[in-house]
């Protein structure tokens, strides 16, 4: 019998997370289980040939602040479903912390939303999804957006 107490949700905060979100949440009600959001976010750094630049402490501490906003806003347009919610913000590549995270609080299952990227697009901004679905040794189910 299948049994889930803990769901993980990663977001980018597009509409396609947001529609893998509210499938999560809907799907916990029916099990009594728990949603985990998560957001995963990286300070950029450029690289060139003779070095590369990081962004500055300000730079770093805005973007941490504008993905903290987002997480929050996330989960309080969500705050009456009946459904236990919590948050994890996480600095690093989205792939490498959906697994980490999945594997720390040994969650039952991860519901995440693909983009449908094709060609070009996918070549260069990849697939967190695929990543994850490669990689990561419980259930995920994969929600389907729009195609960008």
């Amino acid at each position: 019998m299948l049994s889930l107490r803990s769901i993980l949700v990663p977001t980018d905060f597009s509409e396609t997370s947001d529609k893998a979100l509210d499938f999560a949440i809907e799907l916990a009600q029916k099990f009594e289980a728990s949603v985990v959001v998560m957001h995963a976010f990286e300070i950029p750094i450029i690289g060139f040939p003779d070095g590369s630049i990081v962004a500055t402490a300000d730079v770093a501490a805005r973007i941490q602040e504008a993905a903290r906003k987002g997480l929050e806003g996330t989960v309080a347009a969500r705050a009456k479903r009946n459904v236990k919610l919590t948050s994890v913000l996480r600095e690093g590549p989205a792939a490498d912390e959906i697994r980490s995270l999945a594997e720390e609080l040994k969650v039952d299952m991860i519901v995440i939303g693909t983009h449908g990227r094709r060609g070009l697009a996918r070549a260069l901004l990849g697939s967190t999804a695929e990543n994850v679905v490669r990689t990561v040794h419980i259930p995920i189910l994969t929600i389907h957006g729009p195609r960008d």
